[in-house]
């Protein structure tokens, strides 16, 4: 799950070699806390969160494929 956020967030931004993804493992599952560049937060958000949602989106239905429960956090 880390490696397929971690990959979808270095093609969309500027700056790749500034993008990590932390696991924080907690009782209603797992989160995942992705900080990129401060210059790639638009990127990241996209127009009205539509590319936010479409990561939360992405990594939620390959969790559910793993019958797991996953959070995705930006960070700035």
């Amino acid at each position: 799950m880390k490696e397929l956020i971690e990959l979808v967030a270095k093609k969309l931004v500027q700056h790749p070699e500034d993008v990590s993804v932390r696991l924080i493992e907690g009782d209603a599952g797992q989160v995942y806390e992705l900080q990129v560049n401060p210059e790639d937060m638009g990127r990241i958000i996209g127009k009205d969160g539509r590319t936010a949602k479409a990561l939360r989106t992405l990594a939620a239905s390959a969790a559910a494929k793993a019958d797991a429960r996953v959070t995705l956090q930006i960070v700035e």
